[in-house]
């Protein structure tokens, strides 16, 4: 059942990294996929969440660390070594139209659709009215990484599974300490333009 499972993810990788290639998606994809790119994008935003969002902006960038941070550490360092997936990059790279580098040995998850996811998460809850925009974002950045032709669907769907469970346990905790600190008075944590509810 695996097996058949890795040799169907394997088919669609092909089916996605080749048939609907085109010279519009062969420029933009690796842009996209870029980590300049996303580092530039990310210290925008960034800039944008502390000039702009004030203390909700703040915060939210504190838990953005933490969930970001968990979702980078843990793919990269204990599933991938676990898995042991190698990158279509590196297995069969004669059957693929690769628009990048190699990259790393390992392919299962993707840290591009866990961070990118998120991201997304993280922010959808303080900006709810921007989560559309945000996950369209996340998945087109985890698209472009099976365009690219160094990873498979699967490596994406739970990439972004990973980053999407990690970033709520990491939102259920602020909402703890959220609660907790309402409860003492410390108003830190209120962002809120109307007054906290009494605790």
């Amino acid at each position: 059942m695996i097996d058949k499972i890795i040799e169907l993810d394997k088919a669609l990788m092909i089916f996605l990294n080749k048939n609907i290639s085109n010279s519009l998606f062969d420029v933009i994809m690796p842009i996209i996929t870029s980590k300049d790119f996303l580092t530039v994008i990310g210290l925008i935003l960034i800039f944008y969440l502390v000039i702009f969002c004030g203390k909700r902006g703040r915060i939210a960038i504190l838990v953005l660390i933490f969930a970001a941070g968990a979702s980078d550490a843990i793919c990269a360092q204990i599933i991938k070594p676990w898995i042991g997936r190698i990158r279509p990059s590196h297995e069969f790279i004669e059957f693929i139209n690769l628009l990048v580098s190699k990259g790393g040995k390992w392919s299962f998850p993707s840290n591009h659709a866990a961070n990118s996811f998120a991201f997304a998460t993280v922010l959808s809850y303080f900006f709810d009215h921007k989560k559309s925009i945000l996950f369209t974002t996340a998945s087109i950045i985890a698209f472009s990484r099976i365009y690219v032709g160094v990873h498979y669907p699967l490596d994406i769907i739970f990439g972004a599974i990973i980053g999407y469970i990690l970033s709520w346990i990491v939102l259920s905790i602020w909402v703890i300490i959220k609660m907790r600190e309402l409860k003492r008075g410390r108003m830190w944590v209120w962002y809120a333009n109307d007054t906290p509810p009494t605790i």
